[in-house]
Formats: C-alpha cells, sequence, structure tokens
C-alpha cells in the first residue's frame, strides 16, 4: 500500500498543480472576452443612435432639398447596410460607407442656406457630432480591450489554455483606407 500511496501523491500534486494554474487562466479568458463583447456592444449602442438619427436628419434635408434624391438614396442604402451588419469587419466597412454618404450630404446642404439656418437641422448635426465622437471614443476602448485580451491569448502558458479551450485572437476595428490620405482643398474653387 506505501508503495501506491507515494505515485498517488505525486499525480494528486500534479493534478493540483495544473488545476491551480489552468483554472485562473481560464477564467481571465473568459473575463477578457466578455469585456470585449462589452466593449463591442458599447460601439454597437453609438451605432445604434446614430443609426437612429439618420432618418431624421434625412427627412429635414428632404424638406429643403427634395431635388437631391441621389444623395439621399445612398445614404438609406448604407445605412441599411450597416443595421444588417453582423461582424466588426462588415460593420467598419459599412459605417465607412454610410460616412461617405454622410459627407456628400454636408456638401449638398452647403448650396442650401436655408437648411444650415434651420434650428431642426443644426440640433440634428450637433447631435450627429456627439455621437461621431461618442462613437470614436467606444471604438478606441473597444480596441484596448482587443489589444489586452489578445496579448493574453499569445503569451505563454496563455497561449497553451487559450489553444486548449479554443479562445482565439479577436478583429480590431480598423480605419478607412481612405481616412490614412488628407483630402484635397481646392482654395481656387467656388469661393472667389
Amino acid at each position: 500500500m506505501k508503495k501506491l500511496l507515494g505515485p498517488l501523491v505525486i499525480i494528486v500534486v500534479i493534478i493540483a498543480v495544473f488545476a491551480a494554474i489552468l483554472i485562473p487562466s481560464y477564467n481571465g479568458f473568459v473575463d477578457g472576452e466578455e469585456n470585449v463583447n462589452k466593449a463591442y456592444a458599447q460601439v454597437e449602442n453609438q451605432l445604434q443612435r446614430r443609426l437612429d438619427l439618420i432618418p431624421n436628419l434625412v427627412n429635414t434635408v428632404k424638406g429643403f432639398a427634395s431635388h437631391e434624391k441621389e444623395v439621399l438614396s445612398n445614404i438609406a442604402d448604407a445605412r441599411s447596410k450597416l443595421a444588417g451588419a453582423g461582424t466588426p469587419e462588415e460593420q467598419a466597412a459599412a459605417n465607412d460607407e454610410l460616412s461617405g454618404a454622410l459627407s456628400r450630404l454636408l456638401v449638398v446642404v452647403e448650396n442650401y442656406p436655408d437648411l444650415k439656418a434651420d434650428a431642426n437641422f443644426r440640433q440634428l448635426m450637433d447631435e450627429l457630432a456627439g455621437t461621431e465622437n461618442r462613437l470614436s471614443v467606444a471604438r478606441q476602448d473597444y480596441n484596448t480591450v482587443v489589444s489586452d485580451y489578445n496579448k493574453k491569448v499569445k503569451r505563454m502558458p496563455g497561449s497553451i489554455v487559450a489553444s486548449i479551450f479554443g479562445f482565439d485572437e479577436k478583429e480590431y476595428f480598423k480605419a478607412d483606407a481612405n481616412a490614412k490620405e488628407a483630402p484635397a482643398v481646392d482654395f481656387e474653387g467656388d469661393g472667389e
């Protein structure tokens, strides 16, 4: 019996050490994954707020610039794509498309001084600008949480636990490729 007790104690100690390392590491990954999901939900929350503001903005513009159907249609299409996007990559692409459509809308607005002076339009633009700022902060927070999580996935001994239990790296929100280029400014244009 004593011969059996020695190896049994060693096996129990090995299992206890393994569990003492494995369980906290696993729980750390669960916490990290939940933090990523929470940060992503905040990004989605701000995207939804943006989506909710756009119909009001479009309706206000329609009252002043009803013949700008193409621009308004592009915004509606981009808004639908963003609402239907599922992954962070799809949302980022749809969000970039919507941002482009909104930029074109702002160019159109320049042709309608009465619209720019409209209190409702100004309020909606202020709300949209605030939402854009909150969205930027939410994306930054998301990327910070993803960075922390991905470090855990890559570092030892976490990488072993991550591979055993299927914890994979998360995707970052990435800037639109066009955002890296400065916009062209024409100082010789219509302002003369």
